[in-house]
């Protein structure tokens, strides 16, 4: 059973409104596994009027490029895994969902041309260009990020930091406005684990703030889960 806990006091408001939720699934993550959808799915159609899933395919090519990929490798390594992501998320809703499964996958073919992703897109660029303290919370939050995908004893240096930090300004479009992109009131966005930069941005101690009626929540798992043999790739 899944049990939604806000991320700050400020989340808990577009939780108990219900209207939508985004769930993030990571390219890259053996957490996703096709029963992990599908349950993620069932939880959203059950509490929720709406619901989409968030896949960041395309800009996980930079986190490639600063793992040593040249970018022409990386763009490819990261379309073959955003296909095997993308077909998990489907194989899970033919499980369970009525409708079209594409129509709530929000990917990068889908997110290239909406308006409201975009310019918040700018925005996050812009901030991270002009605002020395906003662009070291992102760099903060991107060495979180690539320290673990790095081998044992090695450390993320400056130049990989910041050709890393696009896939993170990549998603912070949703972690600020899914209202925007969703089109709707009141949304949270959802993801199993907990993010410092998020935390304070959140709790409002950052330059940029969420849009009206944008939330958080952590997704905790109240049944213990039994082993899964799928590969992350």
């Amino acid at each position: 059973m899944l049990r939604p806990l806000p991320l700050t006091e400020h989340c808990a408001d577009p939780l108990s409104r219900a209207e939508h939720v985004c769930l993030g699934v990571s390219p890259f993550n053996s957490h996703f596994t096709v029963d992990r959808i599908a349950g993620l799915a069932r939880w959203a159609m059950s509490n929720f009027l709406r619901f989409h899933f968030f896949v960041p395919d395309g800009p996980s090519a930079f986190t490639l490029e600063a793992l040593g990929y040249d970018s022409v490798r990386a763009a490819q390594k990261a379309q073959r895994q955003g296909n095997y992501t993308r077909n998990k998320i489907i194989r899970a809703l033919e499980q369970v969902y009525a409708g079209d499964p594409r129509s709530v996958i929000l990917d990068s073919s889908k997110l290239e041309n909406d308006r409201s992703y975009l310019s918040l897109l700018s925005e996050a660029h812009g901030r991270f260009a002009t605002d020395q303290a906003f662009a070291e919370q992102c760099l903060g939050a991107t060495n979180w990020v690539l320290d673990k995908r790095l081998p044992e004893g090695e450390r993320p240096n400056r130049d990989q930091l910041r050709c890393a930090v696009r896939y993170f300004l990549a998603e912070l479009p949703m972690f600020i406005g899914t209202v925007a992109v969703a089109g709707v009131a009141s949304s949270v966005f959802a993801y199993h684990q907990r993010v410092g930069f998020l935390e304070r941005l959140y709790r409002g101690e950052l330059s940029w703030r969420p849009l009206p009626g944008q939330g958080f929540v952590i997704l905790e798992n109240t049944v213990p889960e039994t082993a899964s043999a799928e590969r992350p790739e």
